[in-house]
């Protein structure tokens, strides 16, 4: 037992007295989750990838918006990034493996034959992961029971996960757990979180065209910034002229953001927005993303010394509520922006949109679709949401995971509905995409809930589990 010294001035007698805490709340043994008899459980956890990597750029990106084929903007477009300080690495994000894990589908099946579909970008070893690790707390359980689930699914691979593909994966089983309990209890995910607090959701878009996306009726553009630190002086110089050109086709009162992808340095993004306030008619809205996403305290820099100039965005690669917590409690933005396929899941995100209205902070996701949609008209800190437009010249609107869905809904006119005669996250996986189950294993190696209850009599408890290092551990007098 964990115990702790109280040491507590008793001003009626003038004495002191030392009081001993037990520390621990656990007053009573946590009895195991073990679903009733004869209610639907899960019956099995399968976790996909798209069949090569030719067929998923042909696909449209499936579940990885960056596994494009050659020439399309995302990948072939100058974008500042990580590796920009790499010439050899410059001309394509593609040469340096942004595409390089790919997509994970997974599904979720119930007893009564129902299936919930979550996606990621984890490629073969989230499957693994999902597969080998994390079936084991998925199978057999009730699927009501997502917040029991999630937990185990992130204490037990808190030794190698905490942040990057461990939680993807983790994401992954997640929105496929809401998506088959929406469809157990035949309502959209929305309306599981609390139902709608718009009843249109307002959309910008992401691109190389910010002048079609004002045309098409979104509500803001962002663009990529071209040049990073590694491209000098001259290269600042060209993304003001960028900049001013993106500015110059929208007009000066149409918002416009810039994206930087994990690229810059704290000085460089000072300089940055210093120069667009100052030569950019009309600025930006946002800058977004400007540091590596480990650096809180540049980020916080950044805030303290140009947030008058514009706002400043980033959350993209964060996982967990503990990274979103750094983020708000240091004052490193003024939006959070998680991936719900990334960050934990609908139920990690959650947590993320509470944390951040305690701040007035609002949350606006990284692309995701539907996996956001849901989450963003349930919250009121949510107030856009994000398209990337993924058609090749980003000229058009093209559904976000290419041909993963058969109706991915998409908006019209800068809005987005949802279809509340829809259950889950209302769409409906391609039955032509080739899909491979690289990880699959055999009837024997799935969990039942008899496996559970089993499990759950067998437990250690009370007083013989206390004794137990003693009994085991024989130490010399």
């Amino acid at each position: 037992k964990l115990q702790f010294l109280y040491l507590i001035d008793d001003t009626d007698y003038h004495t002191h007295r030392i009081h001993l805490v037990t520390m621990s709340l656990h007053l009573g043994e946590h009895v195991p989750v073990v679903p009733p008899a004869g209610v639907v459980v899960v019956k099995e956890v399968r976790a996909y990838v798209v069949g090569d990597k030719k067929t998923e750029e042909k696909s449209g990106g499936a579940a990885d918006c960056h596994a494009q084929a050659g020439g399309h903007w995302i990948v072939d477009t100058p974008i500042s990034n990580p590796m920009s300080v790499y010439p050899m690495y410059k001309a394509s994000r593609k040469s340096w493996g942004i595409d390089a894990v790919g997509s994970m589908i997974v599904q979720v099946e119930l007893t009564n034959g129902m299936v919930g579909v979550g996606i990621a970008i984890a490629g073969e070893p989230g499957c693994f992961i999902v597969e080998h690790h994390l079936s084991r707390f998925v199978e057999g359980q009730d699927p009501r029971n997502i917040e029991f689930i999630h937990d185990q699914m992130w204490r037990a691979t808190t030794n190698y996960g905490r942040k990057g593909l461990t939680i993807q994966a983790i994401s992954a089983v997640d929105l496929a757990l809401w998506d088959a309990l929406g469809k157990l209890r035949n309502e959209p995910v929305y309306q599981l979180l609390g139902g709608k607090t718009k009843d249109k959701l307002p959309v910008y878009a992401t691109g190389i065209r910010p002048d079609v996306a004002k045309r098409l009726g979104f509500v803001q553009g962002k663009v990529p910034l071209p040049y990073g630190p590694g491209d000098g002086d001259a290269g600042m110089r060209k993304n003001i002229e960028m900049l001013k050109a993106y500015r110059a086709s929208v007009g000066p009162e149409y918002p416009l953001a810039v994206d930087c992808y994990m690229s810059l340095t704290v000085p460089y993004t000072v300089e940055l927005a210093r120069r667009i306030d100052k030569e950019v008619p009309g600025g930006v809205k946002w800058i977004e993303e400007h540091l590596h996403p480990d650096d809180y305290e540049g980020y916080a820099e950044v805030k303290r010394t140009a947030g008058h100039l514009n706002l400043f965005t980033c959350g993209e690669h964060e996982y967990t509520r503990y990274g979103f917590r750094q983020l708000i409690e240091k004052k490193c933005c003024d939006v959070l922006q998680p991936d719900i396929t990334w960050c934990g899941g609908i139920t990690e995100a959650r947590r993320v949109c509470a944390m951040a209205a305690a701040h007035d902070l609002p949350v606006i996701p990284h692309g995701s679709s539907v996996y956001s949609y849901h989450l963003q008209f349930a919250f009121t800190n949510c107030p856009i949401a994000e398209l990337i437009m993924l058609d090749p010249k980003a000229e058009k609107v093209a559904p976000y995971f290419g041909t993963l869905f058969t109706d991915e809904p998409l908006p019209k006119d800068g809005y987005l509905d949802l279809d509340p005669s829809k259950p889950g996250f209302g769409v409906t996986l391609n039955p032509d995409l080739p899909l491979r189950r690289p990880c699959a294993r055999v009837a024997e190696q799935l969990r039942t809930r008899e496996d559970l209850a089993e499990k759950s009599a067998k437990r250690p408890r009370g007083a013989e589990w206390l004794e137990s290092v003693a009994k085991m551990v024989k130490l010399d007098k």
